[in-house]
């Protein structure tokens, strides 16, 4: 019972945090909802009894919730961090619940093929092993997301090397 009451608390920090983290448009403001996010599900890990991998979400992505601060205050001008004024227009506010409602039909079905929520709902393997969701996730088979994975690393590898040319070319016009 405590387990449930916690994971309520929990899912509503990380789902709050969430919508203020991308609504807002200051980017600090942004950076700190993001880091409760990150705390929050690390502490539906530490809930499942997956040590390693809460340990492994505070140290890892808290530590880039650290960098991304850095590199707020390093990218973006000293005007645009304090001074702007928040507006959320109906249309954007839509198509942000609209493509929420997408990315949680496709997590649904995801979790559907992999059969992780009738183990859970219904009871049928009380605990999904760390091996079965590893294999679910990195495995090269069918419907399973090796290939997913190795894209968004080179997106993001792709994101850091934009960043450093943008700080660059920042400060050879100056």
């Amino acid at each position: 019972m405590a387990n449930l009451v916690m994971f309520g608390i929990l899912a509503v920090i990380i789902i709050g945090s969430a919508l203020i983290c991308v609504m807002t448009k200051r980017i600090m403001r942004a950076a700190t909802f993001l880091l409760f996010v990150l705390f929050g599900v690390a502490g539906l890990y530490f809930i499942m009894d997956y040590t390693f991998l809460g340990a492994a979400q505070i140290s890892v992505y808290a530590g880039g919730i650290t960098m991304i601060y850095i590199f707020a205050i390093q990218l973006v001008g000293k005007r645009t961090l304090q001074g702007l004024i928040e507006y959320v227009h109906g249309a954007k506010a839509v198509k942000g619940v609209l493509l929420a409602a997408v990315g949680l039909v496709v997590t649904v079905a995801v979790m559907m093929k992999n059969h992780f929520l009738c183990a859970a709902v219904c009871g049928e393997d009380a605990e999904v092993s760390m091996q079965q969701i590893g294999m679910a996730l990195l495995g090269s088979e069918k419907y399973q997301y090796v290939l997913p994975f190795e894209f968004i690393s080179v997106f993001l590898l792709a994101c850091i090397i934009g960043a450093l040319v943008v700080s660059r070319k920042d400060k050879e016009a100056k």
